[in-house]
């Protein structure tokens, strides 16, 4: 295996999350080293395929909250750790079959693994991660996180299957949009944040604070990539830009372009994302309608409301460093379209 790549003092600022990088810098650290351990393997093309996405410079948010929420409530031990990196398993697991699912080129600016090594291994070095993150899961021995994570993963495949027969499908409504984003995208965010607390042995009360902030916090973060996608750049989204509408995936731009737009509009959304007519003129002019129908700029209003039911969700709670840092990841967020 190699090494995992580490974000650097300049990127920990400019991210916008320094503050929880810094919190949870050890706990980190642990992480890192669990995850390059658990994801050996005898087998050789497994570590190869596994260290390929998880050292391509990811930001770890999704571990990095496990920490934090654990440590929000003074959480002494170990078992966040091997949840974390049970979150980062389940997470670049879904990555790997989701680039074989949207036939996908790119990842992080790097080819994906199904170019390198074929579709079947990423597959199945997705399923191999997720045993992997099921039996540390097992050793933690907490029943409640390992009710809310087993949960999480299958609410996400149903999300996959959701969007699988949402694709190219222009009736898809902006309500069955945001249900297919909750299962695919915020379940893991929610179940992430959720078993700090639980590890910590908190309270009800605290529990339900931190799934609805994870929660609230993935639907605004998808909502942003949508954006993104349409109109950002490929290093804040981390793949190439427009890849959402040469895949013919319904996002929430294009549900509001198609539904405010004319008949001769609509018609050209059927032809470009449910008959495949998508090449670079075509993808201008999609990016011309959501100008014109404000469709960009309702999509990051959408995250921006997400992101504040997320900092609501917290305001109960007693300051801690843990908790102001929690707060920045939702700025974060939004800010990458700003």
């Amino acid at each position: 295996m190699g090494v995992v790549v580490a974000l650097d003092e300049n990127r920990k600022e400019a991210s916008g999350i320094g503050k929880l990088v810094s919190l949870v810098g050890p706990g980190m650290e642990r992480v890192n080293e669990l995850i390059l351990s658990k994801a050996g393997s005898n087998v050789e093309m497994i570590p190869e395929v596994a260290n390929h996405l998880i050292s391509s410079g990811g930001k770890r948010l999704r571990p990095m909250i496990t920490l934090a929420a654990a440590d929000m409530f003074g959480y002494q031990g170990e078992g966040h750790v091997k949840l974390a990196t049970s979150v980062e398993f389940m997470h670049t697991a879904t990555l790997l079959h989701d680039d074989v699912v949207d036939e996908s080129d790119l990842r992080r600016s790097k080819p994906t693994a199904r170019m390198i090594w074929g579709n079947q291994a990423s597959v199945l070095v997705g399923d191999f991660l997720l045993g992997q993150a099921f039996k540390m899961m097992v050793e933690v021995g907490s029943l409640d996180s390992l009710e809310v994570l087993s949960n999480a993963s299958a609410v996400i495949a149903e999300g996959e299957v959701m969007q699988l027969s949402a694709a190219k499908n222009m009736e898809t409504t902006e309500d069955e949009y945001l249900a297919v984003i909750k299962a695919k995208t915020a379940a893991l965010f929610s179940a992430a944040a959720e078993v700090g607390p639980i590890i910590a042995s908190a309270g009800k009360a605290e529990r339900a604070a931190l799934r609805s902030y994870g929660l609230n916090l993935g639907l605004a973060f998808q909502l942003v990539d949508d954006a993104l996608d349409y109109g950002g750049n490929a290093a804040d989204l981390g793949k190439n830009t427009g890849d959402d509408f040469r895949e013919g995936k319904i996002t929430l731009p294009v549900v509001l372009s198609y539904r405010r737009g004319t008949d001769e509009e609509r018609a050209f959304w059927q032809s470009a994302l449910e008959r495949g007519e998508n090449g670079d003129a075509e993808l201008e002019k999609a990016r011309g309608l959501m100008v014109k129908y404000a469709a960009i700029a309702d999509t990051i209003q959408r995250a921006r409301h997400f992101g504040e039911i997320a900092r609501d969700a917290l305001a109960p709670l007693k300051p801690t460093p843990q908790k102001e840092a929690l707060l920045d990841v939702v700025e974060f967020c939004i800010a990458r379209v700003s």
